[in-house]
């Protein structure tokens, strides 16, 4: 392109700026859509974290406009036990929040809840009081997508879901030591985040099938990483609890360390935390494995060890992992979730 030697030289400047404005947004444009357009190999996108996808995202706590709920107070409230960690993460019991205001702020948010069980040999018999109790309890208004992992899947009972609420069958191997069952949960729950729950949901829980729901278990329990309290060990110290302490497990906790004691009956939090967690912990039993050690208590034990290390963000009361078998205690007002009674020689392969 030739310029008269008549044009200023800002108009020239002008020119050549405008020029190169249009080229940066031609290549931009393209290179956004390129981006987005091209699809990446499952195999590539499982390498590492770094390249994995989520769809949960942090969003910002919006109350509705003239909502009416009770003043809140920093000086009245539940004095019988601790609602707060050392590390000033909310330990949710009943009477620290407002179920109404806490509701009205998450679920115009759509948001969509993956919860995975297992129901493997004998445990299908537990699925059905736990999805029809769940039904009427456990997120109530939200999206959810049951993943139900059995090697029964003839027998996963047909249960009426209620509007935006999908079950999912996913066949695993049965075996003949529940250790092993136990242990596995971490690698299926890791490589069912990777298919197809990273793009399906905001939040995951995963529970255990033999258990049933009471009461409300809502959007009060959302967070970051979420963990609950075990019912058996929340009186006791540190020192009494059943970690695993033998140094040679890469689970091991040594008599003077802790927080609490967790239950492995329910872990959750936002999927990509979850995924780091199951990720961990599987490599972890694997290593164990390879150096001919099995941790006292499977998932549990190295669960347990993940979180002293990288704290929860939320704190479940026992209220959220009851046991049929043991008594209310003045300090749970309510229970939501509860182990179901049941004779373990009977429903598991080996005992």
């Amino acid at each position: 392109m030739r310029f008269s030697s008549n044009v200023k030289p800002y108009v020239l400047l002008l020119i050549v700026g405008i020029f190169l404005l249009l080229g940066y947004v031609y290549f931009s444009f393209f290179s956004e859509r390129l981006n987005r357009d091209i699809l990446i190999d499952e195999d590539q996108k499982r390498t590492n974290l770094s390249q994995l996808v989520f769809k949960s995202r942090v969003r910002n706590l919006v109350s509705p406009e003239k909502l009416l709920y009770k003043q809140p107070s920093v000086l009245v409230g539940r004095t019988d036990v601790v609602s707060v960690t050392p590390w000033l993460a909310p330990i949710v019991w009943e009477g620290t929040y407002d179920p109404v205001l806490i509701d009205n702020i998450y679920k115009p948010m759509k948001l969509t809840i993956a919860t995975t069980v297992f129901a493997v040999g004998k445990y299908v018999r537990f699925l059905q009081d736990f999805l029809e109790t769940a039904e009427k309890h456990f997120m109530v208004g939200f999206n959810v997508h049951y993943y139900v992992f059995t090697d029964r899947p003839d027998d996963v009972p047909s249960v009426n879901l209620n509007q935006g609420r999908h079950l999912r069958v996913i066949q695993v191997p049965g075996s003949n030591r529940w250790q092993e069952i136990s242990a596995r949960r971490m690698e299926i729950i890791q490589t069912t985040i990777e298919r197809q729950i990273r793009r399906e949901a905001d939040y995951i829980f995963c529970l255990d099938v033999d258990s049933k729901f009471h009461a409300r278990w809502g959007s009060e329990s959302l967070g970051r990483l979420v963990a609950v309290i075990h019912p058996g060990y929340y009186e006791q110290t540190h020192d009494r609890f059943p970690y695993e302490r033998r140094p040679a497990s890469t689970a091991y906790i040594p008599m003077d360390e802790g927080d609490y004691y967790y239950g492995g009956a329910m872990f959750g939090g936002y999927v990509a935390d979850v995924y780091t967690l199951t990720k961990v912990c599987w490599n972890r039993f694997e290593e164990d494995t390879r150096n001919y050690i099995q941790a006292a208590w499977q998932e549990e034990s190295h669960l347990n060890r993940y979180l002293l290390d990288n704290k929860p963000s939320k704190v479940l009361s026992p209220e959220y992992l009851w046991q049929d078998l043991k008594a209310k205690t003045k300090e749970v007002k309510v229970i939501r979730f509860s182990g179901v009674i049941k004779n373990y020689a009977e429903v598991r392969p080996n005992v």
